[in-house]
């Protein structure tokens, strides 16, 4: 164990101690999953890293895909707090739009195995379509960005073609990179996003 992961089982142990073990194991799910693919993590591998027993585990992740769906559903939201600082960062409208997509494409680069698996466990339901409460701040920013930068009159079918198209755009991109088809150069990238109508 280099000093750097005995740093992280303080730091996780200190968060369990604080009485939150839920975050504590999450925490080390997203780190477990910097460095392998989720098929390869274990409910009591992120005991260990935490320092807890697996029966600990079980009080707030019955099964693995429990925890791997708490993994998923906390790299939505922290895909989603990354393009928002982008986009504000950029002045929002277009250029903040176009800022998030390259942020979308650049997270899957940095995080292949939390993207992969933000979308295999995504419910069977359309994320464009679902409820606000019940999609991630990334697909909750992909619809307000659209409805602020689209025409007001435009028609719903519109709006929702508008942003399939958009996110279609970067997650295909994310996809042909990680899957080796195309070379990630953030500056190719952000222009294939400009390319587009928005």
């Amino acid at each position: 164990m280099t000093s750097k992961d005995n740093s992280v089982n303080i730091e996780l142990a200190k968060r369990y101690h604080h009485g939150d073990l839920r975050a504590a194991l999450i925490a080390a799910g997203l780190e477990l999953l910097a460095k392998r693919s989720a098929d390869d993590l274990s409910l009591r591998e992120v005991a260990r890293r935490v320092g807890v027993s697996a029966t600990a585990v079980y009080r707030h992740f019955p099964d693995k895909q429990a925890l791997l769906s708490a993994l998923a559903a906390e790299g939505m939201e922290e895909l989603g707090r990354l393009q928002r600082v982008a986009s504000e960062k950029a002045g929002g409208g277009p250029e903040g739009f176009c800022a998030s997509g390259a942020t979308y494409v650049r997270f899957a680069v940095e995080n292949p195995a939390l993207f992969r698996l933000i979308f295999a466990s995504a419910p069977p339901v359309s994320l464009l379509d679902a409820e606000p409460d019940k999609v991630g701040l990334a697909m909750r920013g992909l619809r307000e960005d659209i409805a602020a930068l689209m025409p007001p009159h435009l028609p719903e079918a519109d709006r929702r073609a508008a942003a399939l198209h958009a996110w279609s755009l970067v997650h295909g991109l994310a996809m042909l990179i990680l899957d080796g088809q195309v070379v990630y150069e953030p500056d190719d990238i952000e222009r294939v996003i400009r390319a587009s109508d928005f």
